[in-house]
């Protein structure tokens, strides 16, 4: 079989590999992208989409509630749990079928199958039907990640669970247990326990949300629990006994073990990198902890060779793959490519209420020698929130004294995964607390918090 000659050959179609292709071919290369399941990747299809998709019904669910608060009627309050997952894999469905519409667009050839790179510039696709040779001066690997699995702990569909098998529910939970409270497992908790789950979350670490400003964990875990739900943090769940319809769970808090029953237990203890079955190893490939290791520009040592996203480490998120997809075609075709820095990208996490955050934490500013001024401004002090009927929250910010430099900014409260950009722009322009404090925001918005938290941190806050 001869091989079909591309410019870039891109290994993974999530939300780095797609974008990669996209920007390689209006660059004006000839490219072709190979995925083995879904053009679109994990985050389209089984993550960030369908994910929020849930969470909004859960949301508009929690509103129903409310409605006597706004001055509105609402009877027979109830949901159809097989509806909620059926708009929700619909969703993912349009936007998955979107991708092959701009691959088509931008003429990206894609072949649907699993490749291995048997040697530098060449890749195998093995494919149902038959298979491809393709040869290409440079490869992109964007195969992303999956579950971590924990002996023990495994996912079996019917009472331990992993995010797939949450996103497609094969009932509802009465008792429920979350293993890990970062993004994944917060947002899961939050969905089931709003629709009226028992919900436990067991977190190892000393807090909730454990990468995002302590202050902001503590806040999360105070509306958490009002929420009904019970954390147990520095905890660890030891083992599973499975039988019947029920778990119990061993779960060690501070060298003491507790049993506890469930009836589903949803496993999000954190992702490995799909490096296997590539021949990766037998290129040069360094790979640390099932992630490969690169420079700033995403390459990898090998020759002609890049990784981004999920496989190429932390932060795990879409719109860092994606920016690095852009960033390695953009090299590739011998412009001015921008290195990724983490800690300009924003987190976001949708749990209600919402968390957002860019750059450091009080903590890791202090940490790396900063002397540093605080701003704080709630919710409950600002005009919209509370016609909203949202007066739980907090924007959080931190300077450097020294330069007046936006170091980090940490929200939680309804609508802060939007706010956030705010602060994204700002550190991108590398703006100065005084550029923040003479910008004009309008009003009534939420994002007039954001104003004051600056304004806070220079003893100038207005509203508070």
């Amino acid at each position: 079989m001869a091989a079909k000659s591309f410019d870039l050959i891109v290994i993974g179609a999530g939300p780095g590999g797609y974008v990669a292709a996209i920007r390689a071919a209006q660059l004006g290369m000839k490219v072709v992208i190979v995925e083995r399941e879904h053009l679109g990747g994990i985050c389209l299809n089984w993550g960030c989409i369908p994910t929020k998709a849930m969470l909004r019904s859960s949301e508009v669910f929690h509103l129903m509630h409310r409605a006597k608060e706004f001055g509105l009627k609402a009877d027979g309050i109830g949901y159809d749990l097989d509806a909620v997952v059926k708009r929700s894999r619909k969703v993912a469905g349009q936007l998955s079928g979107g991708i092959g519409h701009l691959m088509k667009k931008n003429k990206v050839t894609v072949f649907m199958g699993e490749a291995t790179i048997p040697a530098k510039g060449k890749v195998s696709v093995k494919a149902d039907k038959g298979g491809e040779e393709l040869t290409a001066k440079n490869i992109v690997l964007a195969t992303g990640a999956r579950a971590r699995e924990l002996p023990g702990l495994e996912a079996d569909g019917k009472l331990v669970w992993t995010y797939k098998h949450a996103l497609q529910p094969a009932h509802m939970p009465k008792k429920l247990l979350v293993i890990g409270s970062g993004a994944i497992g917060i947002e899961f908790a939050s969905f089931y326990n709003t629709l009226g789950a028992d919900t436990t979350v067991v977190e190892v670490m000393d807090r909730v949300l454990p990468v995002e400003d302590a202050e902001i964990s503590a806040f999360a875990k105070k509306s958490f629990e009002k929420q009904g739900m019970k954390i147990m943090q520095k905890a660890m769940v030891k083992k599973l006994d499975r039988k019947g319809d029920t778990v119990t769970a061993h779960i060690d808090v501070g060298g003491k073990v507790e049993t506890m029953d469930f009836d589903t237990v949803i496993s999000a203890v954190g992702i490995v990198g799909n490096v296997e079955g590539l021949g990766l190893e037998e290129l040069g490939v360094k790979i640390d902890r099932t992630h490969v290791i690169t420079d700033e520009y995403c390459r990898t040592g090998v020759d002609g060779l890049y990784a981004i996203g999920d496989i190429a480490g932390a932060p795990w998120l879409a719109h860092k793959a994606s920016h690095e997809g852009v960033m390695v075609a953009d090299l590739i075709a011998g412009k001015h490519a921008h290195p990724v820095k983490p800690e300009s990208i924003a987190g976001c996490t949708y749990c209600h209420p919402q968390v957002a955050s860019v750059g450091y934490t009080e903590a890791k500013a202090k940490e790396l020698g900063y002397e540093i001024k605080v701003g704080r401004f709630p919710f409950i002090g600002n005009g919209k929130a509370i016609a909203l009927g949202e007066e739980n929250g907090l924007i959080k910010t931190i300077f450097d004294a020294k330069t007046g430099e936006l170091l980090g900014a940490h929200m939680i409260g309804a609508e802060v995964t939007e706010l956030i950009q705010g602060y994204v722009v700002g550190r991108q322009l590398e703006t100065t607390e005084e550029d923040l404090m003479n910008t004009v925001f309008p009003h009534p918005t939420l994002s007039e918090m954001m104003h004051e938290s600056v304004l806070d941190a220079y003893d100038r806050v207005i509203h508070m």
